[in-house]
């Protein structure tokens, strides 16, 4: 899952991100409008966490003009308005959900993992495959009922191989979804993850590379 982050409260903006990596999510930071439109205008985001109120440009515009140009990006708008007046106003630009602050951080990673179930077809909480099972909500890995543990990383990686269904996943889709926009295109952190997801699930190997192409759960 890749996210940004759109809040002019610079301390707010990076603990939300810090807490959402905490959950294997690839997070995004800007801290207003202006940039938030420059960002999903280049990039693939399955969840944009959207203040509404942003210098230079507003978070009503930015979610007007993200829903106007047809991305498919879901938004939680974040506010300190808390009349039902300003939630209905929210929804009504385009936003998909609509959070209150102050708020329990709990809810809100909840709240954009629920949007990211939205953002692409709807998948099992369990993912299963050549007996391996990555169980999405507990955060944890299997195979042949052997427990794996895995790092953040490890773990975002092999889930988009199990969601790919045995089909092919390129380095750069990995990277778009596991790392965020500061990891260098050209680095080998996906051949070094790969690495040790084969590494750490065993044998016989599970994990094909397809030269010059990508990766492949078998």
């Amino acid at each position: 899952m890749r996210v940004l982050v759109v809040e002019d409260e610079k301390l707010l903006a990076d603990a939300i991100a810090d807490g959402l990596r905490r959950h294997a999510v690839a997070v995004d930071t800007v801290y207003d409008g202006e940039a938030a439109l420059e960002r999903t205008s280049v990039n693939d985001y399955d969840v944009v966490v959207l203040d509404r109120d942003l210098p230079k440009v507003s978070g009503d515009a930015v979610c007007t003009s993200m829903t106007e140009n047809g991305g498919t990006a879901r938004i939680l708008m974040l506010t300190a308005a808390t009349a039902v007046s300003d939630r209905v106003a929210g929804l009504r630009l385009g936003a998909d959900d609509y959070l209150s602050k102050p708020f329990a951080f709990a809810e809100l990673v909840a709240r954009v993992q629920a949007l990211a179930r939205r953002s692409r077809p709807a998948s099992p909480p369990v993912l299963r495959r050549s007996g391996i099972e990555l169980d999405l909500h507990r955060r944890t890995v299997t195979r042949d009922g052997n427990p794996i543990p895995l790092s953040r990383k490890e773990f975002a990686v092999l889930a988009e191989l199990l969601l790919a269904e045995g089909g092919v996943v390129s380095a750069e889709h990995l990277l778009e979804k596991a790392w965020d926009e500061h990891i260098d295109p050209f680095t080998a952190v996906v051949r070094y993850t790969i690495m040790m997801l084969r590494r750490k699930l065993g044998d016989p190997p599970l994990i094909s590379t397809e030269a010059g192409v990508g990766y492949r759960l078998t």
